[in-house]
């Protein structure tokens, strides 16, 4: 629907819109994402972002290496991926266009900042001419606005700034520009500025005059003659913010130490993408939060561990490679059966690989990657507002099963927002715990004694007894303990059923957890999609799409990981054909394979970027008509292949 306003302009009703911003890594890219997302969610659309930046600090100025992105999918109905593809692209450089195009559809906009397309500029990506200029760009609308140079004339009566101060406010008249395109608020920016800049009133001004001067350049233009409005979504009643999911897991462990009764405390090394979780929890120190800065990822889980004996709630944040370090104490968590929470927020790898991109290949490492018989506990989030409830679920388990616990999040998650609807306290689980304060046994004279290894009949979780308590000392250490009584015991026997109690331990975290659900609308459905983590918003997304179609297909997604929901296999078998999506090579499809004998089909990718709504739809389809081509591991054979026939060896 479009109306037409007094001053001529037309506004034209959308349900949806995708929004790319990019420019090089200094040209703030991610602060306009963030600004646009945040008064879009004031507004009340449902929303979903997918930041995406250089690992570098500052990379090569004006490269595709040095391509900062940030997109923002919103909509008037429920929202599940940040979108396949973007409607409007800002250009802020041509290295931002050339990195970016192949992903823009024909049709779509282009917002381009003439400034930046100099002959330097052009070289430095391998344009040989101006696209802008070339007729290259001619399916698509393209409106090249002089951003840098018209922000800066905006800026003239500001003596005190230099030229490149000027020059940094751009991305604040491109806010302003896109702001008034769709009938954004700016309050919340303008309230945003005044905060950061507040002690600097020349730079403050500068920014606010140059968020006006983008609204006002909208308004006035001919080159913009539509601006767009999207309504509100609906969404149910109560209180929203929008949220990483970073921040919320980090809200979620402090909630979580607030219904356990007891304190908080991370030992952690910064690395990305966890390391936001670290900034977080250190700014609530008034909530009875520790956070410790440890010097390597070593120290930090010791940290960490030691809190837990201690009688807190012992948590680390890291990545996969700060998982290799933390291995040995983190058996030693095992063994000493004490709750530990690990906060894994997957990156690419191996090694180094790549830091600020997202990856799903580090389920096995959290699952065997220690030495011995030393299972725990694995939990997944879904989304970025589910961080937060998954983190209250990690606490849980640890804390009654004494047992650390693994909370797989990954980068697409940690960096991703959404709306969240903040939960009243009635809503949230009651984490009580109770210490060990007294005896719970007697020795061969008839005389009290404590046994640091006597279990809970039910969870089958030894005492937590805090150092210090009268009558409750009791060994620690890595060495085998003897059952019962908790002495250093080298007895085979012994050994064999400590470990398999251990495991039992974890097995029976199943009866708590509910069965695995699946969205089955029809009751008729032969292919299910089973999905954990991130992979849940495309899931969704192209199921819903192919049922738009007629098609039938279920869908389930895993929180729980280790151990399985108990109707796990039951679901399995109940279904012709299972696809299993993973941004990986195919991880948990061997785990559903060895466990169940069921032959599920593995659609993999690893591009360091979420699974789109098009390709996982095109997977259905293909294994619900017989064509396995989409399927099983055809992307390594293909690769393979490749390899081969170019005469190298894969």
């Amino acid at each position: 629907m479009t109306q037409t306003q007094p001053s001529g302009k037309s506004v034209q009703r959308l349900d949806r819109v995708v929004i790319r911003f990019a420019g090089d890594s200094g040209d703030g890219m991610q602060l306009t994402g963030d600004r646009f997302t945040s008064e879009t969610a004031a507004l009340g659309n449902d929303l979903s972002t997918l930041p995406n930046f250089p690992a570098e600090i500052r990379a090569p100025q004006g490269t595709l290496p040095g391509v900062s992105s940030f997109q923002l999918h919103f909509a008037d109905h429920d929202v599940l991926t940040p979108g396949d593809a973007p409607d409007v692209l800002v250009a802020m450089n041509p290295a931002a266009l050339k990195a970016n195009l192949r992903d823009l559809p024909r049709g779509a906009t282009i917002i381009a900042n003439t400034d930046e397309f100099s002959k330097r500029n052009l070289a430095k990506v391998g344009y040989a001419a101006n696209p802008l200029e070339d007729g290259s760009l001619e399916s698509w609308h393209v409106h090249p606005v002089a951003l840098t140079s018209i922000t800066v004339e905006a800026l003239a009566a500001f003596d005190s700034l230099s030229r490149k101060d000027k020059e940094r406010a751009k991305n604040m008249f491109a806010l302003g520009l896109l702001s008034w395109m769709y009938h954004r608020p700016t309050t919340g920016t303008e309230s945003f500025l005044e905060k950061k800049f507040g002690s600097k009133p020349d730079i403050l001004a500068a920014n606010l005059t140059a968020l006006k001067a983008g609204l006002n350049y909208g308004e006035t233009t001919e080159d913009f003659a539509v601006s767009y409005e999207i309504a509100p979504a609906k969404m149910a009643p109560g209180t929203y913010r929008n949220i990483t999911g970073n921040a919320a897991l980090a809200l979620g462990l402090v909630t979580a130490s607030h219904r356990a009764g007891i304190r908080l405390v991370l030992g952690s090394y910064p690395i990305t993408p966890a390391s936001d979780i670290l900034h977080t929890l250190s700014g609530l120190k008034r909530y009875g939060v520790t956070t410790l800065q440890a010097e390597d990822e070593i120290a930090g889980i010791g940290a960490a561990l030691g809190a837990s004996f201690g009688g807190a709630i012992g948590v680390t944040t890291t990545s996969g490679p700060g998982v290799a370090l933390k291995s040995e104490t983190i058996g030693l968590g095992v063994s000493l059966e004490l709750p530990l929470v690990i906060v894994d927020v997957q990156r690419g790898g191996p090694s180094t690989g790549l830091p600020t991109k997202t990856e799903q290949s580090d389920l096995l490492q959290a699952m065997f990657g220690r030495n011995g018989e030393s299972p725990v506990p694995i939990v997944a989030p879904q989304s970025p507002a589910d961080c937060f409830d998954a983190a209250l679920e990690a606490v849980r388990i640890a804390t009654t099963y004494r047992t650390p616990v693994f909370l797989l999040s990954d980068g697409y998650l940690a960096n991703g927002s959404e709306p969240w609807a903040i939960p009243s306290v009635s809503e949230l689980p009651d984490l009580t715990v109770e210490f060990a304060t007294e005896p719970n046994d007697t020795d061969g004279q008839g005389e009290p004694v404590f046994h640091p290894y006597l279990r809970d009949e039910t969870t089958l979780a030894r005492p937590w007894a805090i150092p210090g308590t009268p009558g409750l000392e009791h060994r620690i250490g890595g060495i085998e303990k003897a059952n019962i009584t908790g002495n250093i015991s080298y007895d085979p026997d012994n050994h064999d059923l400590m470990t398999r109690l251990r495991a039992a331990k974890v097995e029976r975290i199943a009866d708590t957890i509910g069965d695995l659900e699946v969205d089955d609308p029809s009751g008729e459905a032969t292919v299910l999609v089973l999905g954990w983590g991130s992979t849940y918003g495309p899931i969704a997304a192209a199921a819903r799409s192919v049922r738009n179609t007629g098609a039938k297909v279920a869908r389930a997604h895993l929180r729980h990981l280790n151990p399985f929901p108990a109707n796990t296999g039951e679901v399995l078998r109940r279904y012709d054909r299972v696809l299993v999506p993973e941004m990986n090579m195919g991880q948990l499809a061997m785990l559903l394979r060895a466990k169940f004998l069921v032959d599920v089909h593995s659609f993999t990718q690893v591009r360091g970027l979420p699974f789109t709504t098009v390709e996982l739809a095109d997977a259905i389809v293909s294994l619900a008509s017989g064509d396995d081509a989409m399927a099983p591991d055809s992307r390594t054979t293909d690769a393979t292949d490749q390899v081969a026939a170019k005469g190298g060896h894969a």
